[in-house]
């Protein structure tokens, strides 16, 4: 059976979307079948950040209006033979949006793939109501600031009144010696607040927008980064996979630039 998991956020900025798409990378690597669905129709960039824009025909009002099959609107990534991309809908708003249609398209979805991501739009609008209505789980991203953590506490609720009752918490960006200086707040803290399990740590790399400005996912650049995606693959799917040591380089290094 098919696991249906929001990719969720209570503000913009976190990482959700670049979540969305290594995470997909790395189910994909490990030979589950993957569709990512960009559901955040005010943004729509997980074709870009694919590199994948120049593959897109057809959207969903292409298959509503029977102009199309809803096989010809998933697009194969150009890396992975296992990892689609149904893109966001560029004719259509969350106001004309069926629910009762989208859900009938994930039940069909649901034969073909052994992960379906959703990249639900930040906040809880409409938007985010659409997308997490069509799930069965969720991994809430969030950042270890103050407002990530207010808003994602907020976002759980929401996800709670929707019965979605299988949630897990990704700290993004996360950096240690910010951790260790206190100019951030710490894990405790978040797990304190949220009250939800910890799905893994991605630690914060510079090279995050350079590969997403390329349309070549970090994933597969194979760096420390891409490790930690691969660690919350396996833990989604019921490894124990213990969380990876500190990346803090040792004071000599860090003193010298070596």
């Amino acid at each position: 059976m098919s696991r249906i998991i929001v990719i969720t956020s209570g503000k913009g900025g976190v990482g959700k979307s670049s979540t969305t798409i290594n995470l997909g990378y790395a189910l994909a690597n490990a030979k589950n079948r993957v569709c990512l669905i960009d559901a955040d129709f005010g943004l729509k960039n997980l074709d870009v950040m694919l590199g994948l824009e120049n593959r897109v025909i057809y959207d969903l009002n292409d298959v509503i209006s029977n102009k199309c099959s809803l096989s010809q609107i998933l697009v194969k990534d150009k890396r992975f033979d296992s990892l689609y991309l149904l893109p966001a809908c560029k004719s259509l708003s969350f106001e004309n949006m069926n629910i009762e249609y989208m859900t009938k398209m994930i039940e069909h979805l649901k034969n073909k793939f052994d992960y379906i991501l959703i990249d639900s739009p930040a906040g809880i609008e409409k938007g985010f109501q659409y997308a997490t209505g069509l799930s069965h789980e969720a991994i809430v991203v969030i950042t270890l600031d103050v407002t990530s953590l207010r808003d994602a506490d907020r976002v759980i609720g929401l996800l709670m009144k929707q019965g979605i009752t299988q949630m897990h918490m990704l700290i993004n960006k996360y950096n240690d010696d910010d951790v260790l200086k206190h100019r951030c707040l710490s894990l405790k803290d978040a797990s304190d607040i949220l009250s939800i399990p910890l799905i893994g740590l991605v630690y914060d790399d510079r090279k995050m927008i350079e590969t997403i400005n390329r349309g070549m996912p970090l994933y597969l650049d194979n760096s420390s980064t891409s490790h930690c995606f691969d660690r919350i693959a396996k833990r989604l799917d019921g490894q124990e996979i213990p969380f990876q040591k500190s990346q803090r380089k040792p004071l000599f290094e860090r003193i010298f630039g070596l």
